[in-house]
């Protein structure tokens, strides 16, 4: 980009988080050989940077849902639970006369799609999954925030099965009357129930209860999901508990035959846990996240100065930034300023640490508004036909915030931004870093992803920081 001198003095601003700076090369947008653009750096403006506890987020509807355990020598313990109400096959469902139950099997499908999380931590890790029945009714819940506790007892499941986010499973697909087929299904989790607990919470309700979805969710009050692991460093799985036809409880039994009194059929009944806008039952599936943070975390989190580095962990920890002297620069430059270009620069403090937790693929930045409320930034809301209310200013994805590998940085576009903070237009009650799935962008800390990252901070002695670049044209007095 280049700007010409037309009565006009083009400087170039970069706000690092130190107070000095003695190599100006390293200062600014980077720009090719025959982009030249003289500047000046101003140290009037400070980047300061602070880690935060995240807001509990509401778990009912997610995209996908967290279940496992991490354990990060740097960031602390995270552990991921999933719980979820089960509906009735069915309006007139009965198992039958005679029915004797072979097996039960709660299935659990993997996420998929394209850049779609599947899993965060150690592939290699084994998960210790219990299934257990829930003491209340799910339908009796309020809200599901990220945080809530849900007591259970009854153990209907007690398995260890390895993470295996990308393998197909083979599957028995039972025919009445003809032969069984085998058949390659999508990943999932397939979890073997107890036979006699299911035998003694299911097949012995009444068929009224049984034909009815509001009175067996009474009767059979829904299932809780954890997993622990005994694994060095642990996983956190992501299921897919929207696509219909997915996740289920399916019961294998034997009853008499239709046809005749005296042969027996093989059947398979699923109770589906799937939640759905096209479901004729209402599901309720959500997650509890718990996080015992390292006492190193704990300390920054605790920390009234500024310190080296900073913590981020989606759906834990979230970064609260803020430019204290931005609106001192008008009176620096000594006239008003159109800023031409502002990017946010935000590095890891240390990329080595991310193995096996690698780090975000995308980091959000919003803002809060007077009454505290989570806002978009004007350059990450652009203005269109699907989007009235938004900002005319931005193109369309270019607000940026994805993770660029070969130089361990997130760059986000906020020009518009920081010429509302310097022109007094938006006043700044907390602007904030927080990582987000590479596929979506949140506002709020939803636990469908649980990636983490140590970001460089003021303090930082190995150069590794948080940095402002502006370009602005300076208008004559």
């Amino acid at each position: 980009m280049k700007f010409q001198k037309l009565d006009l003095l083009t400087l170039l601003i970069s706000l690092f988080l130190l107070s000095s700076c003695k190599n100006s090369g390293d200062i600014g947008l980077e720009l090719s050989p025959t982009e030249s653009i003289r500047g000046e750096l101003l140290d009037t403006t400070t980047v300061l940077s602070a880690t935060q506890i995240d807001d509990p987020a509401s778990t009912y509807n997610m995209a996908r849902y967290p279940l496992g355990e991490l354990k990060d020598e740097i960031f602390g313990s995270t552990n991921a639970d999933v719980v979820m109400s089960v509906a009735a096959p069915g309006s007139g469902f009965t198992f039958g006369k005679n029915t004797q139950i072979d097996s039960a099997v709660l299935v659990l499908p993997y996420t998929s799609g394209t850049g779609v999380e599947r899993y965060y931590g150690d592939t290699a890790s084994v998960l210790n999954i219990t299934v257990k029945q829930l003491n209340s009714n799910l339908l009796d819940q309020k809200t599901f925030l990220s945080n809530a506790t849900y007591p259970a007892d009854d153990v209907l499941a007690n398995v260890n099965k390895a993470v295996q986010p990308n393998t197909r499973v083979k599957i028995t697909n039972i025919v009445t009357g003809k032969p069984d087929t085998i058949f390659s299904a999508n990943p999932q989790l397939r979890i073997k129930l107890s036979t006699a607990m299911i035998q003694d919470k299911i097949l012995k309700l009444d068929s009224a209860t049984l034909a009815n979805d509001k009175r067996f969710k009474a009767a059979f009050k829904g299932l809780k999901v954890q997993a622990t692991t005994t694994s060095a460093k642990g996983a956190v799985v992501f299921l897919d508990m929207t696509t219909a036809d997915g996740a289920s409880m399916e019961i294998y039994f034997r009853k008499q035959s239709a046809s005749t009194t005296t042969a027996i059929d093989t059947v398979v009944s699923k109770f589906p846990v799937v939640t759905s806008a096209t479901s004729a039952n209402t599901n309720y599936v959500a997650a509890s996240v718990k996080h015992n943070y390292a006492d190193a975390v704990n300390e920054n989190i605790a920390s009234k100065t500024q310190t080296q580095v900073t913590y981020l962990q989606a759906g834990g920890l979230r970064n609260k930034i803020s430019f204290p002297y931005l609106t001192q620069l008008k009176e620096k430059i000594g006239g008003s300023l159109i800023v031409s270009k502002a990017q946010l620069v935000v590095e890891l403090s240390n990329p080595t640490d991310t193995i096996p937790f690698k780090a975000p693929l995308r980091l959000a930045l919003y803002r809060y508004d007077l009454a505290s409320q989570r806002q978009l930034l004007p350059d990450g809301n652009p203005g269109s036909s699907t989007n009235p209310t938004g900002d005319p200013r931005p193109l369309p994805n270019t607000f940026g915030g994805f993770y660029d590998k070969a130089k361990n940085t997130y760059t986000f576009e906020v020009t518009n931004y920081i010429q509302d903070l310097i022109d007094g237009k938006t006043v700044d009650y907390g602007t904030f870093l927080a990582a987000t799935p590479f596929t979506e962008f949140n506002l709020f800390p939803y636990p469908t992803s649980v990636s983490r990252a140590r970001l460089g901070s003021f303090h930082n002695t190995d150069n590794k920081r948080i940095r402002l670049n502006i370009y602005y044209i300076k208008s004559n007095p």
